[in-house]
């Protein structure tokens, strides 16, 4: 962790309600995460993933595809990306964008140290990730052009059975940060993560906010309502916000 980072630890709120659209379901909400005040810096202050890579974002190791639904997905835009907003076109189109690990999981191709869709900066089609650039250009949000663990982050889901002393179970559908130890044991290597960096703490709209598109796909819209209104009951609370996120401004 670099000096800039609070701790890992440290007390949260958190909030269970039913999902609306589903009864089997009940979602549980780190709310002092998402009404934080977090938001991307990339290109405004981001460190980077990788030491000296600081333009390169969290682009440097390559997204990996969730399942072969993201990847088709993915690969339905990458189809109509033009060299004028991409700027690995010719090398994309010739040997492909997509590369299997030794684990034979399948991501994005690393080309010249970072993601084959990574603009590098001083391109004129525009620095940063050429999907971004497509959707945006498209009028449409980047999550439906972008792999998906690339529009999810920072934003963790998780699935948990529970039983009940009824002998009922309950899926419980967990929102929450994700911070350096959702990555396993490779997060302790990143050179800088920012979800729980002071530098990356500000924002004028919570992130409940920011994120409204991300959050209303992996909850639902109507999930993602009933969340809404209990983020702004917390924030519109008389009394000192119970358990603000650490690298929030005092």
């Amino acid at each position: 962790m670099t000096d800039d980072e609070v701790e890992l630890d440290f007390a949260r709120a958190w909030v269970e309600f039913p999902d609306p659209a589903d009864d089997e379901q009940i979602f549980r909400c780190d709310l002092t995460w998402l009404t934080s005040r977090w938001n991307c810096v990339f290109g405004r202050g981001c460190h980077g993933i990788v030491p000296g890579k600081e333009s390169e974002g969290c682009c440097s190791l390559g997204a990996h595809f969730c399942d072969e639904e993201d990847e088709e997905r993915v690969a339905a835009q990458v189809a109509r990306l033009t060299p004028d907003i991409w700027q690995h076109h010719r090398t994309g189109t010739r040997d492909g964008h997509v590369a299997t690990t030794g684990d034979g999981s399948r991501r994005t191709r690393i080309v010249g140290g970072a993601c084959i869709f990574h603009n590098r900066p001083g391109f004129s089609g525009g620095e940063g990730c050429a999907l971004h650039v497509l959707a945006l250009r498209d009028g449409r949000e980047p999550l439906e052009y972008k792999p998906d663990v690339c529009w999810q982050v920072p934003i963790r889901r998780t699935y948990e059975t529970v039983d009940r002393p009824d002998d009922t179970q309950v899926l419980v559908v967990t929102i929450s940060e994700y911070d350096r130890r959702a990555w396993g044991s490779g997060g302790a290597d990143l050179n800088w993560w920012c979800t729980g960096a002071k530098s990356a703490h500000g924002a004028g709209e919570p992130v409940y906010v920011s994120y409204k598109p991300e959050l209303t796909e992996l909850m639902g819209q109507e999930a993602y309502e009933a969340l809404a209104e209990l983020c702004e009951q917390r924030l519109a609370a008389s009394l000192p916000l119970l358990a603000p996120h650490p690298a929030d401004p005092a």
